[in-house]
């Protein structure tokens, strides 16, 4: 949230591609801290996923907004996969890029032809 409140200051809350460098962010950085205890890349990814996926199930969150929230964390987790190597400030750097390329889905469908690349409901 400190890194986020940083480069975004209370914007990330809302429903935009700050929020979403903020979901993809949060799931890098479990899989780095969870990655120090299981030592197994695989396993940090499925730790994520389980803390992720049970966060959005308990909040109280819209269809849309819940549904790019599951979307930007996947995308985290599998950037963490691809900057196992990077330093911090190199995954930030590469994050931003990644928040600047996000593409606008207007529905969960549209979600789905973005796979790979952060996804943002509103402007």
């Amino acid at each position: 949230m400190q890194l986020c409140d940083e480069r975004f200051d209370k914007s990330h809350h809302k429903s935009n591609q700050a929020n979403a460098f903020r979901h993809a962010l949060w799931n890098i950085l479990i899989c780095k801290n969870a990655l120090k205890v299981t030592k197994n890349k695989q396993k940090s990814v499925f730790w994520a996923q389980k803390v992720g996926d049970l966060y959005e199930k308990v909040t109280q969150n819209e269809k849309m907004d819940k549904a790019m929230d599951l979307h930007n964390n996947s995308v985290g987790r599998i950037l963490f996969l691809n900057l196992l190597e990077k330093n911090e400030e190199e995954i930030l750097s590469f994050l931003a890029f990644k928040t600047q390329s996000s593409q606008k889905a207007n529905t969960i469908a549209d979600m789905a032809k973005y796979r790979n690349e952060l996804v943002y409901i509103e402007d």
